[in-house]
């Protein structure tokens, strides 16, 4: 791992896998339905991490009860961070079911950007940006309409060291569509880009370079991933990033702040060798700020940085000392009502209908494309997300046309654009122009003034 001058990095989780049948422990969060920012419900605590499987397969060792009361209750991030386009929508899928089941609200950290970590310990991620942008469709296409914390491409703004001016610029333009294609798969995704933290790059520099990956699109941004600054040190910096973004004329977002080991001392940015640390403020989205939707558990506490152990492998002996003498966590009755028994939310169609569309699930009889589009409309624009569906046979290419006379298209992803109102062409990218027969790919666009109708002509390359 390179260390940038006196800079304490952070070296994220890699993600595991779901085991079944893991035994549920511990301590109930209390969550109040209040909050202070845009986000308010209970945080879904994953009952398949890599933390809960340690405790329950270790019940007899002396570090068991306090890592089960302090860390395996609570409800931490889900990694994503293996390069799987052809499974991480079903494993989001399950995920994000689950978490709807229990009626909470899941954490999910995207961390697969091209050339990530910058080759340190984490590092890895998709092979190209054009993949990239494949593996973000099929994971926002597991994400439902429920609302979900996305928390996108941890270090990618505030680690640019190893990177040219024109790989900067390929990237901001990769999480800009990235942040975009996760909106139009969930509008009521909520996504937070990197702002680093309070001791590395100033306010004004870490509002510039989200301004440059297109935090105009997001909810926000995120700050202190696997650090130990201080929570008001946090909040503080993510004032003045705030301010700085107003000035840009960007307004609206809102922090998130990782607590999951800033309790104790700061001082080296690895946690591996260090015992002075502690678990910080547990998680929530009551936090009584304005500024800020939640404290998050985004680094999982117990997982190592990469300089003694493998990064985002499970250490009981880490775990035992972040919690080891740090507060227990607020309690309460669980609640009475019981979890849902018909279907998840997952297969429910969203709380607000959208414009009837065609259904996705009948494609054409014969040979070719079909085309769908589901619009979301304001007062002086739209955002519009198109389903282009194969027929029986597999096609090499596409090409949609949509009637737009009442607007203007501004912006587009996953497609190329031909034309801004009247009939405007989108055509398939390099990554997403072979579609399997009876399969689907997805694009998006946005525009002023009104949005286009619910369906579109599609034609094959």
């Amino acid at each position: 791992m390179a260390i940038l001058s006196s800079l304490r990095r952070r070296s994220a989780a890699i993600s595991v896998a779901a085991v079944a049948g893991a035994t549920a422990v511990g301590v109930c969060l209390a969550v109040s339905s209040a909050s202070a920012g845009t986000l308010s419900g209970s945080l879904y605590r994953d009952p398949s991490s890599a933390v809960v499987r340690w405790v329950a397969a270790n019940p007899g060792d002396s570090r068991a009860a306090v890592i089960r009361d302090k860390i395996a209750s609570q409800p931490q991030a889900r990694w994503f961070a293996n390069f799987n386009p052809s499974t991480v929508q079903s494993e989001v899928s399950g995920f994000i079911g689950a978490a709807n089941a229990a009626q909470q609200i899941p954490v999910l950290a995207v961390y697969e950007i091209t050339n990530r970590d910058c080759g340190g310990a984490s590092a890895g991620g998709a092979p190209d940006l054009n993949q990239y942008q494949t593996w973000v469709s099929n994971f926002s296409r597991g994400l439902g309409n429920q609302t979900v914390i996305i928390i996108l491409e941890t270090d990618s703004l505030a680690l640019l060291t190893c990177l040219s001016s024109a790989e900067i610029n390929a990237r901001n333009a990769a999480i800009s569509t990235a942040t975009r294609t996760i909106k139009s798969g969930n509008p009521n995704a909520k996504v937070y880009l990197d702002g680093g933290h309070s001791t590395w790059n100033s306010a004004g520099e870490t509002a510039n370079r989200l301004r440059a990956a297109g935090v105009q699109y997001a909810d926000g941004f995120f700050t202190n991933v696997s650090n130990y600054n201080s929570t008001s040190s946090e909040a503080n910096f993510g004032r003045a990033v705030i301010s700085a973004l107003n000035g840009m004329g960007i307004s609206g977002k809102r922090q998130v702040i990782d607590t999951s080991r800033n309790g104790g001392a700061s001082g080296d940015w690895c946690g591996d060798d260090n015992t002075d640390r502690r678990i910080g403020q547990y998680p929530t989205t009551n936090t009584g700020d304005g500024n800020i939707d939640a404290y998050l558990w985004v680094k999982p506490p117990g997982e190592a940085d990469g300089c003694r152990f493998t990064a985002g492998s499970f250490q009981p002996d880490l775990a035992f000392s972040l919690a080891n003498g740090a507060p227990n966590p607020p309690t309460t009755t669980p609640p009475t009502t019981p979890p849902p028994t018909t279907t998840p939310p997952t297969t429910t169609p969203p709380t607000t209908t959208p414009p009837t569309t065609p259904p996705n699930s009948s494609p054409p009889a014969g040979d070719g494309c079909y085309a769908s589009i589901a619009v979301n409309q304001w007062a002086g624009g739209f955002t519009a997300s198109v389903t282009v569906t194969a027929g029986k046979s597999d096609i090499n290419g596409w090409n949609v046309t949509v009637a737009l006379p009442g607007g203007a298209v501004t912006s587009a992803w996953n497609a190329q654009v031909s034309g801004t109102s009247g009939t405007v062409g989108f055509t398939n990218m390099s990554y997403n122009g072979r579609v399997l027969g009876r399969q689907s790919t997805t694009f998006g666009f946005q525009g002023t003034g009104t949005g286009p109708g619910v369906s579109a002509d599609c034609v094959t390359s």
